[in-house]
């Protein structure tokens, strides 16, 4: 009955091997999911609001978030390699820290993978819209925005934000390693499309454009490494595939780590290029910041390939994020944490069926009606925390399971993980109190379900004999 039971990591692996999803993805399918979830809103349009926070030197807010990521990214790898377990942090946590704290963790997950698709879609449904505006084409407006979003204009659904959701589960519920293939195709475009902006966009600097480079201070660029720190969010998408991945020893850290070093080159050399073609208070009230810098250098034909860039790459987040989410929820309710259904595997498709499509509804429906002014911050925080978590149990983990088999193991235990859980409470600490209070109030009532549902309904309280404390 104790709150901090723990599930058996040796009866986790063996109910994966043997009841589990069809393992069918490697490496390169890792590192292009994991690119997949990384490039999107974060580049093609938070790059404009964290240059107006930090100036030129939005670049080293790049690099701090990107090292909060990377000292995450070391102990998520080790547990991945170690407990190739569908449920990424949730799944860790409730094998070392027990089950509340993997509740709450995978109670936080939701909130964080499920805001992250209806705010992409959101962004999706705006570049979409002006996408086809070049074709002469044009949505009535009161299908194009959730009520009260635009201000003077009536509008009553955001449509298009609906049906890409709607689209995405489709294809997520169809099967993972079609999933895959859409996704590497996809990945594949927008890199092309971020690489055309840099090898255009370079010949354009004006060096005199990042003077001075850091015109807030410190404080600006901490303000903005918190603020493009969800520019990173998704390689922690890739540890969820981890039951799905046929050698998981092997390949979770090459594509944890790969996806995070690629879309960090990336985004440096992007963030650089940009603030050096255009004067960064230019990018006040702009919501295509990439595609304005092409603009501003005279190269129109050049911004239109990052629209459909942009596009594309806020597909591939929606659809990697989809993916991440139904498999945490798929691990929480095989645990009994959440209604049986909801892991009940399709018999042709071998995806959480269920479970898919009731994340499309409802955070189709999100995207549709509710105006998301502040999911970036409230996206964070989730993040943040799930990230000073793992770092934690890697702790636990090397003191309580010595002996647990490692392919990969996070090099500088204990100082890369306390590094890890620094910089994370440190950006943590850089967000803004209403976030802080909404994130409070959503973990309050997971307590409440928790101690009304799943604790009393988890596996762990009927078999307690695969506890280990």
């Amino acid at each position: 009955m104790s709150l901090f039971r723990t599930k058996n990591i040796e009866s986790m692996l063996d109910v994966s091997e043997h009841d589990g999803l069809r393992k069918v993805l490697g490496p390169m399918d890792l590192v292009l999911m994991g690119i997949g979830a990384i490039i999107g809103t974060g580049i093609f349009v938070l790059t404009g609001t964290g240059a107006l926070t930090a100036g030129p030197a939005l670049t080293v807010s790049f690099v701090i978030a990107a090292m909060a990521c990377g000292f995450a990214a070391l102990c998520y790898a080790e547990f991945a390699s170690a407990i190739p377990v569908s449920g990424s942090i949730y799944t860790y946590s409730y094998a070392t820290l027990g089950e509340i704290i993997a509740w709450m963790i995978g109670w936080d997950l939701l909130l964080e993978y499920g805001l992250a698709t209806s705010a992409v879609s959101v962004g999706w449904s705006g570049y979409f819209q002006s996408l086809i505006a070049g074709f002469g084409l044009h949505l009535p407006a009161a299908i194009t925005a959730a009520p009260g979003s635009v201000p003077g204009v009536h509008t009553l659904v955001n449509l298009p934000a609906i049906l890409i959701m709607l689209a995405i589960t489709w294809v997520v519920s169809y099967g993972v390693r079609e999933s895959a293939r859409l996704n590497n195709v996809m990945v594949a475009i927008k890199i092309a499309v971020v690489l055309m902006f840099i090898v255009v966009g370079v010949w354009h600097v004006k060096p005199a454009n990042w003077q001075p480079f850091a015109p807030f201070g410190l404080t600006g660029i901490f303000n903005a490494a918190a603020l493009v720190f969800f520019a990173f969010i998704g390689f922690d998408a890739v540890t969820s595939a981890a039951e799905e991945v046929r050698n998981p020893g092997r390949d979770m850290p090459i594509g944890i780590i790969g996806s995070l070093a690629v879309c960090t080159i990336l985004y440096v050399a992007v963030a650089a290029i940009m603030t050096g073609i255009v004067p960064f208070m230019k990018f006040e009230g702009v919501d295509h910041p990439v595609s304005l810098a092409l603009q501003y250098a005279g190269q129109n034909w050049v911004a239109g390939f990052v629209d459909l860039g942009a596009i594309l790459g806020m597909t591939t987040v929606i659809l990697v994020m989809t993916y991440g989410q139904t498999r945490i929820i798929f691990a929480m309710s095989r645990d009994g944490l959440l209604p049986e259904a909801l892991s009940a595997v399709h018999p042709v498709h071998a995806t959480p069926f269920t479970a898919t499509w009731m994340v499309g509804i409802v955070f189709g429906a999100i995207a549709g009606f509710v105006p998301l002014n502040v999911l970036a911050e409230l996206i964070n925080i989730g993040t943040l925390s799930a990230f000073t978590l793992i770092s934690i149990a890697t702790l636990v983990l090397r003191r309580t399971q010595p002996h647990l088999p490692r392919t990969f193991r996070c090099p500088g235990v204990p100082v890369v993980p306390l590094l890890s859980v620094a910089f994370c409470l440190f950006l943590m600490a850089h967000l803004q109190k209403l976030t802080w209070i909404a994130f409070l109030c959503w973990l309050a009532l997971g307590l409440v379900i928790y101690f009304a549902y799943s604790r009393r309904n988890a596996v762990l309280h009927n078999h307690g004999g695969d506890a280990q404390g």
